[in-house]
């Protein structure tokens, strides 16, 4: 019996660039309206996946964590943004109520680090990332989706990954 049902993948990475590769990877396949939540400890890596989907999405924006104001934005060369939430700080989904999430997903692709802060607030179909930390240079991804839309992206995500 697998451990994992058919709307998870996991992958094991050996290194930063590794993750942020794979970042890159998912973040090529987005489309306004998705929304892509990256849970885990401090220093599990979702800032440096961040960064993959970032880069794979065509940001033409640097990527840094936006812990001390909350959302940063970063554009595309069609005018679509990619909102990257750090609800690390927020005390509770009212306080993200305030940031219109909604808004922010009619701009573009919507990526929450720290999602279980304020669950309530999100959209019920998205695509969960958790990142633990193994060792220095490894984490364990495990991709989930929620909803058809995030289960077809994980679908083609794990095609891209995989090949075939």
């Amino acid at each position: 019996m697998p451990i994992l049902d058919r709307d998870a993948f996991e992958f094991f990475s050996r290194s930063a660039e590794q993750t942020r590769r794979l970042g890159m990877r998912l973040g090529a396949l987005l489309q306004p309206g998705d929304v892509i939540c990256l849970s885990g400890d401090l220093g599990a890596g979702k800032t440096t996946m961040v960064q993959g989907i970032a880069h794979g999405w065509g940001s033409l924006d640097a990527v840094s964590s936006p812990t001390f104001v909350l959302v940063n934005e970063y554009r595309r060369l069609d005018g679509n943004r990619l909102s990257h939430l750090d609800a690390y700080r927020l005390q509770n989904a009212l306080e993200a109520e305030d940031l219109d999430l909604d808004n922010l997903l009619e701009k573009g692709v919507l990526v929450v680090e720290w999602p279980e802060r304020i669950q309530s607030a999100l959209p019920k179909e998205f695509l969960l990332v958790k990142l633990k930390w193994m060792a220095d240079e490894q984490r364990d991804l495990v991709l989930s989706a929620k909803g058809v839309h995030h289960n077809d992206l994980l679908t083609k995500f794990r095609r891209s990954v995989l090949g075939g």
